[in-house]
């Protein structure tokens, strides 16, 4: 009898310029208990969860057996206890925490072996985007690319002296809306500047010079000034957290969440200062994870 715990972080995409391309892990997890038997059964522990009537409708449960079904094999039953403390439509990841949770779920019960890159394929196919996926698949900051058939290629960058404060807003922002507002098109003249901007970005972050990262940041093209008004507070989100220190600040992937990159050992005291005079969100100091996906 088969008996592990799967557990995957949360996840921030974009970093403002690095649009659908690159993204971090976050110390909040998924965590599935799992004890294989007869029969199929989902447990939830959190409230982030959503509700569900059936196991088969369960969406972890879905994407294991499709997962199972691409290797032509059968779920056997099992019992997962589900927790989380990732809250949901808030851009922080929580589609793509549940896509590896059923990608993984698969991969340990039907003994397929998965490599890194497979489930970083299945997730983006599922997904549409790397971003998420690669973050906590593999932990860290991750930048990555589609190429024109459809490989993903990916880039872990070396740890940050960073640490991150998120804002959370109560209120929720579903990924299609925020998509909806953004153009169609670029021209030339525009793509070739937020293409830059990006690069200046990463360069920045590679070299360890976060003041440069951090302006970057703030100056994304491609979807920052088109989703801004969708987010509340917006500015005196990134206002107030520049006044404290903060690096940079940017919406965390489709939003509402805003996140900042902080100075090392300062995300305590900064996010202290943020919770005076906001209301309606919860504030919270945390880490990037650097273990991504972790099977026990």
């Amino acid at each position: 009898m088969k008996q592990f715990k799967i557990s995957i972080p949360a996840s921030s995409a974009n970093i403002g310029p690095g649009f659908d391309s690159a993204g971090l892990a976050l110390n909040r997890f998924l965590t599935l208990d799992v004890t294989e038997q007869e029969e199929w059964e989902f447990e939830h522990k959190s409230h982030f969860l959503p509700s569900f009537t059936d196991y088969a409708d369960h969406f972890i449960y879905q994407i294991a057996k499709q997962t199972a079904e691409r290797h032509q094999k059968t779920l056997p039953g099992c019992k997962v206890t589900v927790a989380s403390e990732i809250p949901l439509a808030r851009g922080l990841g929580s589609s793509a925490s549940a896509v590896l949770a059923g990608i993984e779920l698969a991969n340990q019960l039907c003994d397929l072996s998965l490599t890194g890159e497979q489930k970083l394929e299945y997730g983006t196919d599922i997904e549409g985007h790397p971003d998420n996926i690669a973050a906590s698949l593999f932990g860290g900051v991750v930048v990555t690319a589609t190429t024109q058939n459809n490989q993903v290629e990916y880039v872990r960058l070396s740890e940050l002296d960073l640490d991150v404060v998120v804002c959370i807003p109560d209120s929720e922002l579903k990924t299609e809306t925020a998509r909806s507002v953004l153009p169609a098109n670029f021209s030339r003249k525009n793509a070739t500047t937020a293409s830059a901007i990006t690069n200046v970005m990463i360069a920045a972050l590679l070299s360890g010079d976060y003041h440069v990262a951090g302006k970057m940041m703030e100056n994304d093209l491609f979807h920052e000034p088109y989703r801004a008004e969708l987010i509340p507070n917006y500015e005196n989100i990134r206002r107030k957290a520049k006044v404290m220190g903060a690096y940079g600040t940017v919406i965390s992937g489709a939003g509402p969440t805003m996140i900042s990159f902080v100075p090392k050992g300062k995300g305590a005291y900064i996010r202290e200062q943020m919770e005076e005079g906001l209301t309606g969100y919860t504030i919270a100091a945390l880490q990037i994870d650097q273990t991504g996906l972790q099977v026990n």
